[in-house]
């Protein structure tokens, strides 16, 4: 077995579905740096939606954007995709792609979750996604840094991240 066939797939080119039903991958947002975030509307963290806007709007021009997929694995998300777009925007005003709902642990979790929970956080520990609003920041190369839950979008270490890794 050669090392190209023992690596993990990159994983800006891991399909996943929008919310429109259509297939893309974190690739088709070009060179950017992405955050990935399993959000749901009915969650104390839900806040951080405005944190996550305001990210978007300071660097949205120059290579960034938000990814986020709504998730009822903890049991605080909507039914209907409607709904979920609907409280998105009229709430937060939010203007980032929120994308079709997913799993994000076990067996049955979004390949891209699948592969996203195999990167550590600062602590060293990967695996399972903790709570809504777990964060994954996708670098140009394909590097993840992950941010637990009640780590805040607009924290420093994220932001001189997303600051440091911007398409030049």
């Amino acid at each position: 077995m050669t090392d190209a066939q023992t690596e993990s797939p990159n994983v800006r080119d891991i399909p996943f579905t929008t919310a429109e039903g259509a297939q893309a991958t974190i690739a088709d947002y070009g060179d950017k740096v992405v955050l990935v975030v399993n959000v749901a509307s009915r969650c104390g963290l839900a806040p951080q939606y405005e944190q996550l806007e305001e990210l978007k709007k300071t660097y949205g021009d120059r290579g960034f954007d938000v990814l986020a997929f709504p998730s009822n694995q903890f049991l605080q998300e909507l039914s209907k995709m409607d709904d979920i777009l609907e409280y998105c925007s009229t709430t937060w005003g939010v203007t980032f792609p929120v994308l079709e709902k997913v799993r994000v642990n076990g067996k049955k979790a979004a390949p891209l979750y699948q592969e996203l929970t195999k990167a550590a956080d600062a602590n060293g520990k990967a695996g399972r996604v903790e709570w809504n609003f777990e964060k994954f920041l996708v670098l140009p190369d394909g590097e993840v840094k992950r941010f637990r839950p009640k780590t805040k979008p607009d924290d420093p270490e994220i932001v001189a991240l997303i600051e440091q890794n911007l398409p030049a």
